[in-house]
């Protein structure tokens, strides 16, 4: 009987686990078709699908204390020589520490949608949109080994895409006014080099993905707790008042060149 109440209790406790993660949908409820159509789809080039992004909504967390990392893909290319692999580069931060590092995105399915939702109002219904849908990936990438605390990530990935009337794959945006939206999805781990310390890294576009209920607590947008501020995230909280500063100190900002933190 005891062994019996102890199976139930870490059922439970696995169960109630995975409820507290939010952000786990990419799809927000849309229906895939069950074929990896994957052969059908290499001769489109997705590298665009992780360039498109302006990188201060591309939001990621490192380790169990949600400490914030920031992920910058910088340059990505086809391997004309095998057509489901992309090479990488480009850049992290954690705090003031900055590694650049190289590696592969590999593709392993692409599946087609039902296409049941076109947007706010349908407005995407007939603007000749062919198919969209849900890639899927391994990602591989290494940091500089002559850097600071440099290590590599490694993980999954996932995309949500669209092939426009000029046989162009496009960045899926079509129901980005959805409070549940967000894009490409990095979930995985980082690990040190010549160590056995090993971090969960989750980040994604809009919201950081598969991540602890409690700690994205947003509902129209990603807006993060407070007793998780200190680990990078201050600077997410004062965004909004930016828009409250008058036009004289607007343009006095806008006079100041800010260098990007990857440049």
């Amino acid at each position: 009987m005891k062994y019996k109440i102890l199976l139930v209790s870490i059922f439970l406790s696995i169960s109630s686990f995975s409820q507290n993660l939010c952000k786990t949908d990419i799809m927000d409820g849309e229906k895939l078709l069950p074929n990896n159509e994957i052969e059908k789809f290499l001769k489109y080039d997705f590298s665009e699908l992780w360039l498109q992004t302006d990188n201060n909504i591309v939001y990621g967390i490192l380790g169990d204390d949600f400490q914030r990392i920031q992920i910058k893909l910088i340059s990505i290319s086809k391997n004309i020589n095998n057509q489901n692999e992309y090479f990488v580069y480009g850049k992290s931060k954690v705090k003031e520490n900055v590694c650049e590092f190289i590696g592969k995105i590999t593709i392993d399915k692409i599946q087609e949608s039902k296409r049941e939702h076109f947007g706010v109002d349908d407005e995407y219904k007939n603007s000749g949109i062919k198919t969209q849908g849900l890639l899927s990936a391994k990602y591989e990438f290494y940091e500089n080994k002559l850097q600071s605390h440099s290590g590599f990530f490694s993980g999954d990935l996932e995309s949500k895409w669209f092939l426009d009337k000029d046989n162009k794959i496009q960045y899926d945006t079509i129901n980005i006014h959805s409070d549940a939206y967000f894009n490409n999805a990095f979930k995985g781990s980082w690990t040190m080099y010549n160590s056995k310390t090993k971090k969960k890294c989750h980040w994604g576009d809009y919201r950081v993905p598969s991540v602890d209920c409690s700690f994205d607590i947003g509902v129209a947008e990603f807006s993060v707790a407070e007793k998780h501020y200190s680990k990078g995230w201050i600077d997410i909280t004062l965004k909004g008042k930016i828009n409250s500063l008058d036009i004289t100190e607007m343009k006095s900002i806008s006079k100041v060149a800010i260098k990007n933190w990857w440049e």
